[in-house]
């Protein structure tokens, strides 16, 4: 962030050599979006981070603020469906302990398991 244009460019030229300043431009990416929501006392709260706003009988739903990325993604999307979907929550549950083996569980206030998902994630993956 502290790199001049020029240094910047310096950098690109590693990766690709070709490359000519006059075909790139600079641009913001990756910026964490705020959601500013409506507050009685103070009128307006900036708030970070994804929130899920969905109508009151689940028929449609979206995700507001930051992109999910990988860590977020999941927890959201099944809070989502429990939002959405709260009469057929309860019939997902075995099959989202399946999927995600840590699911219901506070990890945090259970080492042991904690361990052992982590074991089980990293002969997955072969890491």
């Amino acid at each position: 962030m502290r790199k001049t244009k020029e240094e910047r460019f310096a950098s690109l030229l590693e990766y690709y050599p070709e490359a000519n300043p006059d075909d790139w431009e600079l641009i913001t990416a990756g910026q964490r979006v705020q959601i500013i929501k409506k507050d009685s006392e103070k009128g307006g709260v900036l708030q970070f981070g994804t929130e899920i706003v969905a109508h009151a009988d689940g028929s449609l739903a979206a995700l507001l603020g930051a992109s999910p990325g990988a860590s977020t993604a999941v927890p959201l999307m099944i809070r989502l469906m429990h939002q959405c979907f709260p009469e057929r929550a309860p019939s997902w549950e075995d099959r989202l302990k399946e999927l995600v083996p840590g699911y219901g569980i506070k990890l945090n206030e259970n080492p042991e398991r904690a361990d052992e998902i982590i074991a089980y994630t990293a002969k997955v993956l072969d890491i």
